[in-house]
């Protein structure tokens, strides 16, 4: 289905995100599952094919994609496999990401975004609403 949102560039890289699907994460969904984690290797697999770091600027090793459009086709085809593998991968591209571009020093880019977009290090965020500690002392 032609949705008028995507253009050839996004089209091209939804055929290698698929194939990467296809080709590292499908055969292992199930072992996934049983352990209830991505392997590291998943995480260096992804940060070779250039889909951890979309929107991390290239001097940290990222692709600087500049456009949305690339995170939304890899979350879609993530979720193609199924949602737990594109909430583990999407935290950590969608949504660790901009903390790591926006409100770190450069030195702190300098010695984590590497890392972040090569998949050598995994991220992960914790988050609680304000009145979150009073429900739980319920």
């Amino acid at each position: 289905m032609d949705r008028g949102l995507f253009e050839t560039e996004h089209d091209d890289f939804r055929d290698s995100v698929r194939t990467f699907v296809a080709r590292e994460l499908r055969p292992r969904h199930e072992q996934f599952i049983e352990q209830r984690a991505l392997d590291r290797e998943v995480w260096r697999l992804a940060g070779k094919q250039g889909l951890l770091g979309l929107e991390v600027p290239e001097r940290f090793d990222g692709s600087e994609a500049g456009d949305y459009r690339f995170n939304a086709v890899l979350g879609e085809e993530l979720s193609s496999l199924s949602a737990a593998v594109a909430s583990c991968l999407g935290i950590h591209f969608d949504v660790v990401a901009p903390y790591l571009v926006e409100l770190t020093t450069d030195e702190q880019k300098h010695r984590w975004l590497p890392g972040f977009c090569s998949g050598e290090l995994v991220t992960a965020i914790a988050m609680t609403e304000p009145p979150g500690d009073r429900i739980s002392r319920r």
